[in-house]
């Protein structure tokens, strides 16, 4: 009925519960219908009705011999304990078989709940899997806060609405081919007579809900739009009050929400359309079932009688409310599948960066990294790097510099894969990084950038961050050379003590040295440091330069710098400008050209 391809690799997986839950549910059925069947009996005996006949011979599933299984059994009764007693019976009956029922129906639900919630944990699970191994170019052309309602909006959506209409659509199914059997069993005229009305109803609301699909997309659309707003703006919260854009903010997001609180709205409208609508259909039905049940009665052309007919619109009625569930699950469905389609596209989002078939691991690195005829662009983008060769031997320092845009992160980005070349190769001891495992290359570089990316945990976990069965001396001693021991001990709880979201609870330069300590921890024969200074004050800059000093000896240290005046003694300084490498060679050297670093080193002397 619905092709939920996404929702049936999950649900595969729940199978055997999934069969469990449904063999429950038959039999409550079973029993449901059971238990409606001892009204035909009561009436029977009320009204005197029963008639004592001998024991069929054999049993089938005809009207005729059903009935008479039953006159038989009850006359029995009725001669040996009297109608009283046959009463009594019927009522302990219909209670047992009413509990019974019940009972299956809770099974059924029981066993089904831990399959929804796996599935979820399943889902939830591998989308942030997907998440972690996207490449970063995936994050440049995505609102965070989209990323975020679809990772947590939207995988709640497919409980809401997939997974619990779902299990509707199973029970319900169920429940009205068992009740539709017993109603051609009682009469078979006039239940062909109500299937020709029933397609008639779900045809018309069909209809009315072949847009709510698309309504249900543009409101995620929308809620992402929400999310992005509220977390750029808890981010750029000192800048907002900065520029008193308070009531600008306020205003941006107001309409947003307008436009996303007018689209539910609409949705909620149409979904709870489904039930009056269902119901009106459904009593226009039911009336029409009496129409035509009651002139088969008066003109005495059927087997149908006074209690047979009265056991029949029991049954009918009680195939109208498992009809109205699946009318309503086939709503929210239809808005479900927005929810999946937005959790598709980023399963379905490509791993650019992809392991080689026969990568091999590269445990350690003994001679240089060397770019050959590079080249590097953006996806649509212009060329960000251009016909780069250079080569770093183990040991070296190298210094990138250059103005804003030139290519510098860029480049250091495509050492660890980050992004893949467009063109050209990166080899590290003569071997092309993109043979090589991922996680092995990964091991051989640290990388301490400008943005302090800490978590919210404690100091410990942050700077063992990665690493597992850390001893809490070789923390310490990293947190040492960081030269961030001191400030730590100090803290409440020392490496114990929780920094807040993204290290609020720091200054700047704390931050720095704990990204500093973690890549002392990590011990990588590759350093990267990308701008690691430049958003520091006086002090702070002196105490992570000396930090940083420690930390490069014995290390090949590629160092993109801002500030020129922490690069002079480095082997050799680079200079790149719109992608290319313009200069290189050392301090002295450069200034000597009288080139563009020279221009640079003049703006920052003059500042």
């Amino acid at each position: 009925m619905f092709k939920l391809d996404f929702v049936n690799k999950y649900i595969y997986k729940h199978i055997l519960k999934i069969i469990v839950s449904i063999l429950f549910s038959f039999l409550a059925v079973i029993f449901s219908v059971l238990t409606f069947s001892t009204l035909y009996l009561f009436l029977q005996l009320l009204f005197d009705k029963i008639q004592a006949v001998a024991k069929p011979e054999s049993f089938s599933f005809n009207q005729k011999i059903i009935a008479d299984y039953l006159n038989f059994l009850f006359t029995e009764i009725i001669r040996v304990e009297g109608k009283s007693k046959a009463l009594l019976y019927i009522s302990l009956g219909a209670m047992l078989l009413f509990f019974v029922k019940n009972l299956l129906t809770y099974l059924s639900s029981y066993i089904l709940a831990p399959v929804r919630n796996g599935i979820l944990y399943n889902v939830r699970n591998d989308l942030y899997h997907k998440l972690l191994i996207l490449p970063i170019s995936f994050y440049r052309f995505h609102k965070k806060g989209d990323i975020i309602s679809r990772a947590s909006n939207d995988v709640q959506e497919l409980d809401e609405s997939i997974l619990k209409p779902l299990q509707a659509v199973f029970i319900q199914s169920i429940t009205i081919v068992f009740y539709l059997m017993a109603l051609f069993i009682i009469n078979y005229k006039l239940t062909l007579f109500v299937l020709i009305l029933l397609p008639i109803g779900a045809f018309i609301i069909s209809r009315i809900s072949k847009v709510l699909k698309k309504t249900a997309s543009k409101l995620q659309i929308k809620q992402g739009n929400i999310l992005s707003i509220i977390e750029e703006s808890i981010s750029g919260l000192r800048i907002i009050k900065a520029y008193n854009a308070i009531d600008f903010s306020n205003d941006r997001f107001k309409k947003n929400n307008e436009i996303f609180t007018n689209i539910k709205n609409i949705i909620y409208r149409r979904t709870d359309l489904a039930s009056p609508l269902s119901e009106v259909l459904g009593t226009t039905i039911v009336i029409a079932t009496f129409l035509y049940g009651g002139s088969l009665i008066i003109s005495k052309n059927s087997s149908l009688d006074g209690a047979s007919f009265f056991l029949y619109l029991v049954l009918f009625i009680n195939i109208i409310n498992p009809a109205k569930s699946l009318t309503t699950a086939n709503y929210q469905i239809k808005k479900g599948k927005a929810s999946i389609e937005r959790i598709k596209y980023i399963f379905d989002a490509k791993e650019i960066i992809e392991e080689h078939p026969q990568a091999i691991i590269k445990p350690d690195f003994n001679e240089s990294i060397r770019f050959e005829n590079l080249d590097f662009y953006y996806d649509n983008d212009k060329i960000v790097l251009q016909n780069i060769n250079l080569e770093i031997k183990k040991g070296q320092s190298i210094a990138i510099v250059g103005p804003s845009g030139a290519g510098k992160t860029t480049l250091v980005d495509l050492i660890p894969r980050f992004y893949d070349t467009k063109g050209g190769n990166i080899l590290i001891d003569e071997i092309p990084i993109k043979t090589i495992e991922i996680e092995s290359l990964r091991k051989l570089t640290g990388i301490v950038s400008q943005e302090c990316i800490l978590f919210n945990d404690t100091v410990f976990n942050n700077i063992a961050f990665g690493k597992e069965n850390v001893t809490e001396d070789s923390v310490i001693e990293a947190a040492k050379i960081a030269n961030a021991h001191e400030f730590i001990i100090r803290m409440e709880n020392g490496y114990h003590t929780f920094i807040g979201d993204s290290g609020s609870l720091l200054s700047g330069g704390q931050r720095q040295r704990l990204n500093i300590a973690r890549a002392v921890l990590k011990n990588p024969p590759i350093l990267i440091l990308d701008e690691a200074t430049s958003a520091l004050d006086t002090e702070s800059e002196r105490l992570v330069q000396d930090a940083l000093e420690k930390i490069m000896k014995g290390r090949t240290t590629i160092a993109i710098a801002h500030r020129l005046s922490t690069i002079y003694n480095m082997d050799e300084i680079i200079v790149m400008n719109h992608g290319k490498i313009v200069e290189r060679g050392k301090h002295h050297e450069l200034i000597a050209q009288n080139g563009l670093y020279k221009k640079l080193h003049d703006l920052q002397s003059f500042k």
